[in-house]
């Protein structure tokens, strides 16, 4: 018989008496701090996975379940076995990774938390991987693990050549550098670069807006990059001081506040070798904008530009010898016209136009008709037939097979769930669903292997990334996760209210649900324009089931505004972001409390983040009758104070519609505020800056009101665990104080 520690026999004593003296806050102090910790049981999963070309391994990342630093790994389809290719910690030797300010901001700008290596690319061949860690390079051979330090530092956005003998990478100089991995040598394809002209990095609201992170593209040939230059003369400059360390100089950020100068963007052709840079002409005045650019083999070089207020694009062919550009169609719409970015950026999509690999034709995608469709169109631009119907609901674009004449799309009739269907290249059929559950499905296709890595989130929880192949939807293998389980998954219910229209909605109750008793409410709210809150995941419920499980019903709903309920349900807010949102969202509370009669709709607090810290404050402000407090987190305050591309898509220029600010600004009904207000905000955000929160604070204190302020240290994203847990924590502490009584 094994013998055991007089004290360990103690502590096992003790335990259960540890335990049940645990005290209700201390029982939910301990579940958030699992959730902060496991970004919502999502750390360990396996992301950005590719099929290298000969289809027998899967490339992908993924940490641990408690430790957001991403390592490098290697699936085996034949042998259904996993090898770890390279670890962070190996590179940094016990050091701790380095950011310098350029990579945090983008970073910032692509909402990524994660650490270690966040990105790799493959080369062509699938035989080397290149990673970046703390401004360096370095080389990966996937056969032998033999890894090479390219030389220098500071570098942003690396990519191979399509040919996989350079790597071109923006440099710390602000200069596009071509690397040469074999000889060891570096050079700068551009030249002129100065503290507000730089070459091969995106501009702010390209980045932040437009999902494009990319400055540089290399041409198919390998050859050639057209390069972004940026010049950021005319741009205001803000300045961001660390309030902990008042003796270091602020951070100077360029940014385009609405109705003031955006960045100059010009495209450059530059030989790999460097020398002269060939000019790329278009009317630049007309069309200030570059939302994206496709370089595909066999067919031409093609960008797409818009207008300052957003209302026409055009899709331009570049001719690569002389730098001259025609359009090949053009979209107009007397309100706004969205970019479609696949989600934000999606990796496991593309962004049309795709060209078919003999560039004869494209996929091109539009809302013309009122709602998303995929279109095939030939080489000149005009339209050969639909691929999707208007009625589809199309989300994504996740690829195409020739062969098979088959397109890959991501979507459904049911707004509030994605899932991977298939169209006929051809046209003129119907589409089939090739997922099934309830939940957010996706997809890549990697053509040379004739696979797909197909994504499963279910609503009841259960998350897979299955290789498939493409030919008889046979599951070839499902990659690893460490994701820990979710030990209590939510108990939301997803339903629609009655009444014309309609609105999606998300109830989550108390595990304890009493159907006898009435429950205080907690409106969590988004309710603004690219953002839609109300969808079968899962794990986006986890921490309103922690707010509710503290004797709340939690709710969420998507009212006019929002995507993916066709082009009027969201451009019904052009010109006021507030009146038809507030409007929607109080039909949607009352509507739901019919249907769920324990909601108490005298005890309504309203809470939101970013875009709904600006609704909750609105909310709160003027409908007082409705919203007994809000909670405020990072809000815009007074649109003259953001970014231009997103402002002026919705409110115009402020020039030219003094009226459309007036009524959307929070500061414009300050003397109305009669209820308690929690206002929250990271101190350096270089997004939504603390001004913001400033001028709602000093209207309040101007017209007599009270309010809560709390200040931290941090920008937009609240990523850290500890500092998400404490946020968290002094919320529900207003909230239970507010509407418990």
């Amino acid at each position: 018989m094994r013998r055991f520690s007089p004290h360990l026999l103690l502590l096992a004593a003790a335990l259960p008496a540890l335990f049940a003296a645990a005290t209700p806050e201390e029982e939910a102090l301990r579940h958030f701090r699992d959730l902060a910790e496991t970004r919502n049981y999502t750390l360990g999963r396996p992301v950005s996975p590719q099929v290298t070309p000969d289809g027998k391994h899967v490339v992908f990342l993924r940490s641990l379940p408690r430790d957001p630093t991403l390592r490098l790994f290697e699936f085996d389809l034949a042998a259904n076995r996993e090898r770890e290719l390279l670890t962070p910690a190996q590179l940094l030797g016990g050091a701790e990774e380095n950011l310098s300010a350029e990579e945090k901001a983008r970073r910032e700008r692509q909402r990524q938390s994660l650490k270690g290596f966040t990105a790799y690319q493959m080369s062509r061949d699938g035989a080397r991987l290149l990673v970046t860690l703390s401004g360096r390079l370095y080389l990966v051979e996937r056969a032998t693990l033999k890894v090479t330090q390219l030389p220098g530092t500071g570098w942003i956005d690396p990519r191979f050549s399509p040919d996989g003998r350079l790597v071109a990478a923006a440099g710390a100089d602000r200069e596009l550098h071509v690397i040469d991995a074999a000889a060891g040598t570096m050079r700068a394809v551009t030249s002129g670069a100065s503290a507000t002209l730089s070459h091969g990095t995106a501009e702010f609201v390209a980045q932040e807006e437009m999902s494009r992170s990319r400055g540089f593209w290399w041409s198919p040939d390998s050859a050639t990059l057209l390069v972004q230059q940026t010049d950021e003369s005319g741009v205001e400059v803000r300045h961001i001081a660390d309030p902990l360390h008042p003796e270091t100089p602020p951070a100077k950020y360029f940014y385009p506040r609405t109705g003031t100068a955006n960045a100059v963007v010009r495209l450059f052709l530059v030989s790999r070798e460097g020398g002269a840079p060939k000019p790329v002409s278009w009317d630049a005045t007309a069309f200030p904008y570059l939302a994206h650019v496709t370089w595909s083999p066999r067919a031409p070089l093609t960008i797409l530009v818009q207008n300052r207020t957003q209302t026409e694009q055009r899709l331009l062919a570049v001719n690569t010898a002389t730098g001259r550009t025609q359009e090949l169609l053009r979209e107009t719409d007397a309100a706004w016209l969205n970019l479609d970015d696949n989600g934000s950026g999606s990796t496991s999509a593309f962004r049309p136009p795709l060209w078919l690999t003999d560039g004869s034709r494209f996929l091109w995608t539009t809302e013309r008709n009122g709602a998303w469709q995929v279109e095939l169109r030939d080489a000149s631009g005009a339209l050969v037939h639909e691929i999707t119907p208007v009625t589809f609901g199309y989300r994504r674009l996740l690829g195409v097979d020739e062969e098979s004449g088959t397109v890959w799309v991501a979507g459904g009739e049911d707004a509030r769930e994605t899932h991977v269907w298939t169209f006929p290249l051809g046209g003129g059929a119907r589409g089939r669903a090739i997922t099934r559950g309830r939940g957010m499905h996706g997809a890549a296709y990697a053509h040379e292997a004739r696979l797909l890595l197909r994504t499963t989130d279910l609503f009841d929880g259960m998350w897979r990334l299955d290789v498939v192949s493409a030919d008889d939807d046979r599951v070839v293998a499902t990659l690893p996760s460490l994701a820990e389980p979710i030990p209590r998954a939510p108990g939301t219910e997803l339903m629609r209210t009655a009444g014309d229209p309609s609105f999606d909605a998300a109830v989550t109750r108390p595990r304890s649900f009493d159907s006898t008793a009435k429950y205080p409410v907690i409106h969590w709210v988004y309710a603004g324009p690219t953002s839609k809150t109300v969808t079968a995941n899962l794990r986006a419920y986890l921490p309103d089931q922690w707010m509710a499980d503290q004797g709340f019903i939690v709710v969420r709903f998507d009212g006019r505004g929002t995507p993916w309920r066709g082009r009027a349900w969201e451009r019904a807010v052009k010109g006021n972001l507030i009146d038809i949102a507030l409007a929607d969202q109080i039909s949607a509370l009352q509507a739901l409390a019919k249907q769920v009669p324990q909601m108490d709709l005298t005890r309504v607090g309203v809470s939101g983040w970013s875009f709904g810290g600006y609704f909750a404050a609105m909310a709160a402000i003027r409908r007082p009758d409705v919203f007994r407090c809000g909670v405020v987190g990072a809000p815009v305050i007074t649109w003259e104070n953001y970014d231009t591309h997103y402002t002026e898509r919705y409110l115009g220029l402020p020039a030219e519609a003094p009226e459309a600010y007036r009524v959307s600004n929070v500061t414009t009904y300050a003397a109305e505020a009669r209820r308690p207000l929690l206002l929250v905000h990271g101190l350096t955000d270089d997004n939504v800056y603390f001004q913001h929160t400033l001028q709602l604070a000093d209207a309040l204190f101007r017209a007599g009101k009270t309010y809560e302020l709390l200040p931290m240290l941090g920008t937009h994203m609240v990523s850290d665990p500890l500092i998400r847990m404490r946020q968290q924590t002094r919320i529900m502490d207003f909230l239970q104080r507010e509407l418990r009584r």
